[in-house]
């Protein structure tokens, strides 16, 4: 025992020394990051107030698709904090422009139909997409390239060949660029970072994330306003680069996440909430190697809201990403069963449990290396999962210019595991990939192309 305790002793001594340099903030094998190139437009100061602009707006009413209200709220009941000011507002759809109008308050508050118009104005510094899917690239191009910083909703882009133009578009411009899946800026996430970075749980072997809902009105059927449609709607602005034009439809605009040319569904709204903080928790997120997705519709749970259309998209899917170290992540991902276990990344020597909120985190040794490992568990982590949280970081990576917590070098990394499912699903292949070419290919090593607009009819 004297010789256990004696590599025990050295293990604690070892690990001591690592919690001192993760407390920096920075981890030990700082692997990627945004390596920006000089800023473009406004230097800002550390006291600096940041003037913000919103594209796309939705979230109203309340049960109605988008982020764009919900940042409105948090940024006006942050604005002291965060030390920013509400400029401007964006949306195809009039009606949510005058509402964001009334939310933010008062009368130097200015309404666009066009987002161009929008970020030719000096005075923002820095915009929120939230737009659906189809827009998220074009907007993060033209921001960053006009000056302004950019919070932008996952996922990154619709389809993978975007995704490195934006990306190209971070470096070239040095603007700080966020992606919206706030639980990277969760405490336990983070120290998950730390801790598999020290060497707490061995070699990381694989993982797993549930994000699971069971909605019996069928999931996003989100309410349709009765007066909405072209008199007060840009629709053929809103289909923007969509392959599939039809005329107006109201179940298509206020419930796009259920149809294809607009968004991959659970792959693209619920599952970045999982894929990104379990890619930063290993502290070196890598390009896939190879993805496997299957998807389906089993309950058809779109009968449940009357009158609406049925979903193109599955209602459960199930996601395995190999990275070349060998490492693997699960998710699973159903809006039509809501039990699921705990998210848990396993290691050789022992395993991470995570809250579902980033607030609690337990280190727990496998049982061949108790007498080398001890059990650890922290409860009550700040910050946990939250918007406003994840909204501050980003303000604050502007004001000292430092890469944050959700930036482009983890996006392109999680966005090419989303669009490879996407593949996977739709043309039931395997999707190899490789990085230093792109190229996609299928087991037998037939390339195949990526999806992008036109490439299927529904598109």
């Amino acid at each position: 025992m004297a010789g256990g305790d004696s590599r025990r002793d050295f293990i604690k001594k070892a690990a001591t020394t690592a919690a001192a340099v993760a407390s920096t903030g920075i981890l030990k094998t700082p692997v990627y990051g945004q390596n920006q190139a000089p800023s473009t437009g406004r230097v800002i100061g550390a006291n600096d107030r940041i003037t913000v602009g919103y594209v796309g707006i939705g979230g109203w009413p309340s049960n109605c698709p988008g982020m764009g209200l919900a940042h409105v709220r948090s940024q006006k009941n942050n604005a002291a904090e965060n030390n920013v000011a509400q400029a401007a507002v964006c949306d195809l759809y009039s009606v949510r422009n005058d509402h964001a109008r009334e939310v933010i308050g008062g009368n130097d508050v200015k309404a666009y139909d066009n987002y161009e118009k929008l970020l030719e104005r000096k005075d923002i510094d820095a915009v929120v997409i939230s737009t659906h899917d189809v827009w998220h690239a074009k907007i993060s191009i033209d921001a960053m390239e006009s000056g302004k910083h950019v919070y932008c909703e996952k996922p990154v882009t619709r389809y993978l060949p975007e995704v490195f133009q934006v990306h190209d578009a971070v470096k070239k411009t040095g603007k700080v660029y966020q992606a919206g899946s706030q639980g990277c800026s969760a405490a336990a996430w983070q120290r998950a970072a730390e801790w598999i970075q020290d060497g707490k749980i061995g070699t990381p072997v694989w993982a797993q994330g549930y994000y699971n809902r069971n909605n019996p009105k069928g999931e996003w059927n989100y309410s349709i306003i009765p007066d909405a449609g072209p008199q007060n709607i840009n629709w053929d602005s809103w289909l923007g680069p969509v392959h599939k034009k039809i005329p107006f439809n109201a179940d298509h605009f206020f419930r796009w996440r259920k149809f294809y040319p607009y968004c991959t569904g659970l792959l693209g709204d619920l599952v970045p909430h999982r894929l990104f903080p379990l890619m930063l928790a290993t502290g070196n997120p890598e390009f896939p190697k190879r993805v496997v997705c299957v998807g389906a519709q089993l309950v058809n749970s779109d009968e449940g809201t009357p009158g609406a259309l049925k979903r193109e998209v599955p209602e459960h899917i199930e996601l395995i990403a190999e990275f070349p170290s060998g490492f693997t992540i699960m998710i699973v991902s159903s809006t039509v069963t809501a039990t699921s276990p705990g998210f848990v990344i396993y290691g050789q020597q022992g395993s991470l449990n995570i809250g579902d909120q980033g607030n609690r985190i337990e280190l727990v040794p496998e049982r061949q290396f108790a007498e080398e490992i001890d059990p650890e568990a922290l409860n009550g982590l700040t910050p946990h999962e939250d918007v406003g949280v994840h909204e501050k970081n980003w303000f604050d990576s502007i004001r000292s210019n430092k890469t944050p917590n959700a930036n482009i070098d983890l996006a392109i990394r999680a966005q090419t595991v989303i669009s490879l499912a996407e593949m996977s699903n739709r043309l039931n292949i395997t999707c190899l990939y490789d990085e230093k070419t792109r190229k996609i290919t299928t087991g037998d090593g037939r390339e195949v192309e990526p999806l992008n607009y036109g490439v299927l009819q529904n598109s």
